[in-house]
């Protein structure tokens, strides 16, 4: 049990600002050698984002991150959450620079999760979504699938509710591209 979570400084720019949440099943302790990069790079990584473009907040603990966090009642699982201005700079940071090369690594150090382990939903400017919150759009994407309530990078909507997904190019065969033949 973390002993406190810092909200640190928010910054606000528009009236809606986009909140996300992962999260990742360890496949070792934290303190083992198999995670010792990963943990390496929590800090440095974390400082990016702090100092990347739209960046509003993250959650963290005593020690900066959010590694003590209980998320969704399973001790394997870190939790990572943040709010950004908007879906563009929040895309820019993930899949750039340093974050994109830690995250290639993800397969190291967590193992494959079978449900969905990531959504974002917007949120009122000023608004610093809590865990609770964030395992209950967690959930809602697991039951029912991209919504104006939680989404993914795949299948975005906009503060307004509508879908800002491309339009969907199907194969011969009916079959849509990155998305599973069930949805």
């Amino acid at each position: 049990m973390p002993s406190s979570i810092e909200a640190g400084p928010v910054r606000q720019a528009s009236s809606v600002h986009l909140a996300q949440v992962n999260v990742a099943r360890l496949r070792a302790p934290l303190d083992s050698p198999t995670l010792a990069d990963f943990v390496a790079a929590l800090e440095p990584v974390n400082a990016l984002a702090d100092a990347a473009p739209g960046f509003v907040w993250r959650l963290a603990d005593a020690g900066g991150d959010a590694t003590s966090v209980p998320v969704l009642g399973d001790d394997m699982l870190l939790v990572n959450m943040s709010v950004w201005e908007s879906l563009d700079v929040l895309r820019a940071y993930v899949y750039n620079g340093r974050h994109l090369e830690v995250m290639r690594r993800r397969r190291e150090w967590f193992a494959r999760m079978t449900e969905a382990y990531q959504a974002l939903w917007w949120v009122p400017a000023g608004h610093v979504p809590t865990v609770a919150e964030a395992e209950s759009r967690l959930r809602h994407l697991r039951a029912e699938g991209s919504t104006p309530h939680a989404f993914t990078f795949a299948r975005p909507f906009g503060p307004d509710g509508m879908d800002w997904s491309p339009p969907e190019q199907e194969t011969r065969s009916g079959h849509v591209p990155g998305r599973s033949p069930d949805r």
